[in-house]
């Protein structure tokens, strides 16, 4: 009697518990298929494409997916397969490491027969302002302090930024020439410096049309051409510089209008980082007394030759999980196409971002059963419009990101808009946002929508976007 009792309760009590749990994302289908069938009927995606995958955070199953296995330009979304990745391989405390070393003899006198080296192994932070213990100023002074500590008092050699690892300085397949003198289309080598960009600061002209004069730049490029063909803009017309030039140019074209009322320094792109890095120590060298025979170089001199090297300095990155968090948060394409090339150089010893980009494909395939026509990624950040990623993968590595032991520095990553955790993603014609969401009820979703080919601007778009993701609060 007392067992039939039991097992009647234990029903009664089981069956409105699992009633409920269906009811609940039955009811949450319903609410984000209405949202979805009310944005897509919106004229500016009469000729778009546009895909939405939410899974149940709790147990990956999908509530809501349209055009899920549809492949799509991903923009900066593309930036939470990288470093999903780079956490699983490298680890969250991975750190880059960058060697300062002589070659030749020091003589008695302090003279040093030889060279000065910087070996890097593609540190993105090198000079960066945005680690305190990696700006310019601080790296430059702690070099300057051990080769003195060395006893060095003169160079009969030069000073060489070695970025040979990665065969020097790339810019990714697929990005375009419109990007690429840009600071946000900086290419990547071994020894990236100051995030490879530069400042431009404007002193826009009191007539419109007229030319734009250059007032300064934020580090000394004298050993660059640059000709400025920049004009004033009316009030309110801000920023349409851009910068045309690629690896390893001697001349920069600066464009565009400048606005009135602009303030706003303008970053581009800096064609040699390690020849750059190598001319900046050179010449703090020289200011404290310490002369060189020969110019700075990168390490294009250094190719065929065996040399024997003496340390001098290791300047360790900040790691990988501080690496993440401003490569998502303020959304660096460097730091994409550098995580890129150290999980290909850690894993294979490979160095072509297309080397990359396919260990990455292979590595999802071979732990989620992710297949490439899926994950069709040509670099690590997102910028060629030449990615293809269906939203069904993307949402499936951020699901698999929650159950691993990296997933707080991750989530921390992630920048917020729209009250919502998510990363976003914007290039010509293309946006997107992939993220993890609680709501009101106490439900937790992982979802993906990307959006391709919009009619209207992408302010009126991501408004848009905003709305149908409202539902998921």
């Amino acid at each position: 009697m007392k067992t039939s009792t039991t097992l009647t309760l234990v029903s009664i009590c089981l069956f409105p518990l699992l009633n409920t749990s269906a009811f609940s994302q039955s009811a949450s289908k319903s609410k984000i298929e209405a949202a979805y069938r009310q944005f897509e009927n919106d004229p500016s995606l009469k000729n778009a494409t546009a895909s939405l995958t939410v899974l149940d955070a709790s147990t990956g199953a999908p509530i809501f997916e349209h055009n899920q296995d549809v492949g799509l330009a991903t923009a900066s979304t593309m930036k939470v397969i990288t470093s999903a990745t780079a956490f699983d391989i490298l680890g969250k405390d991975y750190k880059f490491k960058t060697l300062l070393t002589y070659t030749g003899t020091i003589q008695a006198d302090g003279v040093l027969e030889g060279d000065i080296i910087i070996e890097g192994s593609g540190d993105p932070t090198l000079g960066s302002i945005r680690y305190p213990e990696s700006t310019e100023e601080q790296i430059i002074n702690k070099w300057i302090y051990v080769i003195q500590n060395a006893g060095i008092k003169e160079i009969k050699g030069r000073i060489i930024g070695d970025d040979t690892r990665y065969q020097g300085y790339k810019v990714p397949g697929g990005w375009i020439w419109s990007d690429i003198g840009n600071y946000y289309g900086a290419g990547v080598s071994s020894l990236n410096w100051r995030e490879n960009a530069v400042g431009v600061v404007f002193s826009p002209n009191d007539a419109i049309g007229k030319p734009a004069p250059i007032k300064n730049l934020t580090a000394d490029l004298s050993y660059l051409k640059i000709i400025n063909e920049v004009t004033t803009g009316k009030n309110g017309s801000g920023d349409q510089v851009y910068a045309y030039s690629g690896p390893y140019a001697s001349t920069i074209y600066i464009r565009g209008t400048y606005g009135l009322d602009l303030k706003k320094t303008i970053e581009i792109s800096v064609p040699d980082p390690a020849y750059d890095v190598a001319f900046q120590l050179e010449k703090a060298l020289d200011h404290v007394g310490i002369k060189t025979a020969t110019s700075a170089s990168n390490g294009q001199v250094l190719a065929g030759t065996t040399i024997v090297k003496h340390h001098l300095d290791t300047h360790e990155s900040p790691d990988l999980a501080a690496i993440v968090y401003w490569f998502n948060q303020k959304s660096i394409n460097l730091y994409g196409e550098a995580l890129l090339k150290a999980i290909a150089y850690q894993t294979a010893q490979k160095t072509e971002t297309s080397e990359g980009a396919s260990l990455i494909q292979k590595y999802w395939e071979t732990k989620l059963k992710i297949n490439n026509s899926e994950l069709n990624n040509q670099d690590g950040s997102g910028l060629s419009p030449q990615n293809r990623v269906t939203t069904a993968a993307m949402t499936k590595i951020m699901q698999y990101a929650q159950s691993q032991s990296w997933f707080p520095e991750f989530y921390k990553s992630l920048p917020e808009y729209n009250n919502m955790k998510m990363k976003s993603g914007t290039i010509g014609g293309a946006l997107g946002y992939t993220g993890i969401q609680n709501n009101s009820s106490g439900e937790k979703y992982t979802f993906t929508l990307l959006v391709n080919n919009y009619s209207g601007s992408a302010t009126a778009m991501r408004k848009r976007m905003f709305t149908l993701l409202d539902v998921l609060k």
